[in-house]
């Protein structure tokens, strides 16, 4: 199957290659001149999964996904690769778009991210590999997943706060 870089989600600085038994630690910003032209080449670039703003959809070192070459406009429920302006690397969903561009969200997250512009976006995620198993961004399942997702983004903090209440009220 070939080197499969990790990417942490939420942090994004390193990506760690096996080596034997040992692991080599690399910045992700240095590879990302090889992840670039991957994807001009119309090739895939795969990264394994860290983290938790992509609960439930993704889990850290069970899933990864592999990312292809972007096409623009990106469409509500894309899951891009894109770049922050303070240099950290995240994998969330487009929820929206603004004057500024794209707004994202992890699908564990309550709070938009704005103003996230085209020129940030490195690539986007075209399936997911689960345990073996190959999920097309494409299939029906996924696109179900997607749309009730991002139709219940506006009500996930107060469903949240009611499920706290409800626990708190239990205890």
């Amino acid at each position: 199957m070939g080197l499969c870089p990790s990417i942490n989600l939420q942090l994004a600085t390193y990506t760690t290659f096996p080596k034997g038994l040992y692991s080599v630690k690399y910045k992700l910003s240095d590879l990302l001149p090889i992840i670039t032209e991957t994807l001009s080449g119309g090739r895939e670039f795969t990264l394994s999964v860290t983290g938790t703003s992509m609960l439930p959809l993704l889990i850290e070192k069970r899933d990864s996904v592999s990312i292809k070459q972007p096409e623009f406009p990106l469409k509500k429920g894309d899951l891009p690769l894109y770049r922050r302006a303070d240099g950290s690397f995240v994998l969330h969903r487009v929820v929206g778009f603004d004057d500024g561009g794209y707004i994202m969200s992890g699908d564990n997250q309550i709070i938009a991210e704005h103003g996230i512009s085209q020129d940030m976006i490195i690539g986007v995620v075209s399936k997911i590999e689960r345990n073996g198993r190959h999920i097309s961004v494409k299939s029906p399942l996924y696109r179900l997943y997607v749309s009730l997702w991002t139709a219940l983004f506006k009500v996930r903090y107060p469903l949240r706060r009611l499920r706290k209440s409800a626990k708190n009220t239990d205890e």
